[in-house]
């Protein structure tokens, strides 16, 4: 008995051995852990020069834009976001219901979305026609100041001696044609749940939005980021998309920008009356209810209960 453990440790010791490698040669030292570093950094370093380079010409183009009359500026606010989700490297697909330009008798729409990334800026701006609700300080922020008012994007202060004066705004805005995509939840999160969203953000669906004074449609909006590397995301892969906490937005860009095959999906549900219910607060449960829903079930890798096909 005595020999017995003896025996068994002799009998495992060849199984810890490894047989040596052969070395890579060729096309095959692609894989080699020291080029996928190489060419990873080469990846980031030319997506950050073309969103540069792209953001340069449209600050120029999108200038322009806003002083002339008509649709142009929205138009191009849409175009540039677009072009600027492809450059990092996200693909979008958009199912569910189809966007609303503007709503029945031309109310206009408050698209209510999850945010859990920067990333969602360039996925919901690339396809829905509408202006960001921000706060102020994103206006001082280097480089991402400049990209907001391409966006031309409404800030809020979120204290009460401003809020006449950003109500005021938001139904300028609201009045004067523009749809708006607000995000309740009031910051970022992990992209693992959805968190309850604050009523109070809600208050823009309350605003007179037409010249009858009927308020906008509220249209929820889920967005998860469910490939990578062209395969599905996981709990853990999927917290490379997400931007919390004290992160900086560059060594965020360093991360993602190196991958390919990403994707994000946007899903649309019905939209919303607020005169339907009874207060704000039943307004903000019932849309957190369908962002949360439909959030879980796409990050479950489940079909849309929507029968729809992606479009856009």
């Amino acid at each position: 008995m005595s020999s017995a453990p003896h025996r068994l440790k002799a009998e495992r010791r060849p199984l810890l051995r490894r047989p040596a490698e052969p070395a890579e040669e060729g096309w095959n030292a692609l894989t080699l852990p020291a080029n996928r570093i190489l060419v990873r950094r080469i990846r980031v370093i030319s997506r950050g020069i073309a969103i540069l380079l792209w953001t340069l010409v449209s600050l120029v183009v999108q200038s322009a834009m806003i002083v002339l009359p008509g649709r142009g500026k929205i138009v191009f606010a849409r175009i540039y976001w677009s072009l600027m989700s492809r450059l990092v490297g996200v693909r979008v697909r958009l199912i569910g219901h189809r966007p609303l330009a503007r709503g029945a008798g031309g109310r206009p729409v408050v698209y209510v979305s999850n945010h859990s990334s920067w990333l969602d800026i360039l996925v919901l701006g690339g396809r829905l026609e509408a202006c960001f609700i921000a706060k102020e300080d994103v206006a001082g922020w280097p480089v991402i100041g400049w990209v907001a008012k391409l966006g031309r994007t409404v800030y809020v202060r979120r204290k009460r001696t401003s809020t006449v004066r950003e109500r005021d705004d938001m139904r300028a805005r609201l009045a004067g044609g523009d749809n708006l995509i607000l995000f309740p939840e009031g910051t970022t999160s992990d992209g693992s749940r959805v968190m309850p969203f604050r009523s109070a953000f809600l208050s823009v669906a309350e605003l007179p939005a037409t010249p009858d004074g009927r308020p906008p449609l509220v249209q929820p909006v889920s967005v998860v980021y469910d490939r990578l590397g062209y395969l599905p995301a996981g709990r853990n892969t999927r917290a490379l998309f997400s931007w919390y906490g004290d992160m900086d937005i560059g060594s965020h860009f360093w991360r993602i920008a190196q991958y390919r095959g990403m994707r994000a999906t946007v899903l649309l549900h019905a939209p919303l009356d607020p005169a339907d219910f009874p207060s704000r607060k039943a307004l903000a449960h019932a849309t957190w209810n369908a962002v949360a829903e439909g959030a879980a079930m796409l990050r479950q890798n489940r079909p849309p209960p929507v029968a729809s096909p992606a479009f856009a």
